[in-house]
């Protein structure tokens, strides 16, 4: 019995793997097409997002048929409750990086900030795959590096922010593009905040304990 509940565990650690990869896929798509102002590079982010969703719900069903079809322990049901969690968050930064894609779309301009947005793009898909391999691995240190991480997003959000400001102040014309780069910006800044979630909750699958019981 263990070794089939083994079994589908690592299945699930497949499956978590290989949503986590499509989230990075899409989120690098994006932020070459914003790069290259190219919407050739743009359309297939939709697409992943579409498989983000179907990777959501194929998981969901896997977990639910650990809980109902096995006797997990209590280390396996954190191990179980934590991917439900995850999941949520991988499937809200496929909805956003298709947002990313969007706006890109519509673009009928340069990008002049677009050296710290790929920079914080190459950050936020580290994040992003690091969280999925700490889940993997029961890795709590590479979750804490995760947390850690997320400064760095939010550094380059706010340069940028300052920047565009800057740039509206100058030049008030420019106040379109300033709006849709810093929604660019916040969606990234986002998108690392949900790998933060989901590397507290590898460290919950790992020790039982979730910061928001920390913060009680």
């Amino acid at each position: 019995m263990r070794s089939k509940f083994d079994q589908q565990l690592a299945a699930l650690n497949q499956e978590l793997t290989e949503m986590g990869a499509t989230c990075a896929q899409a989120i690098g798509l994006a932020a070459q097409a914003l790069e290259q102002q190219d919407v050739a590079l743009a359309a297939p982010v939709g697409q992943l997002e579409e498989q983000t969703n179907e990777q959501e719900r194929t998981i969901e069903a896997l977990c639910l048929k650990l809980l109902l079809q096995q006797q997990p322990v209590a280390r396996d049901l954190r191990q179980i409750s934590a991917a439900l969690k995850m999941i949520t968050d991988m499937e809200r930064i496929g909805d956003q990086t298709e947002d990313i894609a969007e706006i890109v779309t519509c673009m009928e301009y340069r990008c002049t900030n677009c050296t710290m947005l790929r920079e914080m793009a190459k950050a936020a898909i580290k994040m992003v795959t690091e969280s999925a391999d700490a889940y993997v691995r029961r890795d709590t240190g590479l979750a804490q590096q995760v947390i850690a991480e997320d400064d760095i997003v939010d550094e380059y959000f706010d340069r940028i922010k300052q920047e565009l400001i800057a740039q509206i102040a100058q030049n008030p014309a420019n106040g379109e593009r300033a709006i849709d780069l810093l929604m660019i910006a916040k969606y990234f800044e986002r998108i690392g905040d949900h790998a933060v979630n989901i590397a507290e909750w590898v460290i919950f699958s790992v020790t039982g304990i979730h910061k928001s019981s920390e913060l009680q």
